[in-house]
């Protein structure tokens, strides 16, 4: 392995960390990326209609 694969693992590596660690504070504050559509589960914050016509 050369040194420009070694930055570029490093730099990659460091991407993916900060993606994963956003993902699992915004899961913690409710603002997942997906919605079950079961809010008692999640406590309704999510805004959906329940009412579907």
């Amino acid at each position: 392995m050369n040194i420009g694969t070694a930055v570029v693992l490093l730099i990659l590596c460091v991407v993916v960390t900060l993606i994963i660690r956003k993902m699992i504070r915004d899961k913690r504050s409710g603002r997942s990326l997906q919605c079950g559509m079961d809010c008692r589960h999640c406590g309704g914050h999510c805004g959906h209609r329940t009412d579907e016509r």
